[in-house]
């Protein structure tokens, strides 16, 4: 089984997006804020993470620039998951270190793609 590790503030997101990927056959771990993020990418070693990009403590661009520098953790897949849905704000994304992007209100088979497409091969079948 997959595990991803979903960094969201938003109590309500968190929760529709944790139940919906665990229906889905995923593990998850949750984290409400960005330093939160890094300790449990740390501990847990997710598969994937969808990172949130407004986060208080430490935002999602820097944890993302954290995370991609660090040598046991920069090959994980990381989405970002943002309300700015300029192309400037995916540009940023990127270059923060980002290998994919998906804007709010989250469309929910749109991000199975991509996190399907992230995980490629790794991912296991969900149990029927």
């Amino acid at each position: 089984m997959s595990k991803i590790l979903l960094v969201e503030d938003n109590e309500f997101n968190r929760d529709m997006l944790c139940r919906r990927l665990q229906r889905r056959g995923f593990d998850v771990a949750l984290a409400e804020d960005g330093q939160r993020g890094i300790a449990i990418a740390k501990s847990e070693n997710p598969d994937l993470i969808l990172m949130d990009m407004d986060l208080p403590v430490l935002d999602g661009w820097e944890a993302t620039r954290r995370l991609k520098t660090d040598a046991s953790l920069k090959s994980i897949p990381i989405i970002a998951l943002t309300a700015h849905a300029l192309q400037s704000d995916c540009d940023r994304a990127y270059q923060a270190g980002c290998d994919d992007f998906a804007t709010k209100p989250i469309e929910f088979a749109e991000l199975i793609s991509k996190i399907d497409r992230a995980l490629g091969s790794r991912r296991e079948a969900p149990a029927s």
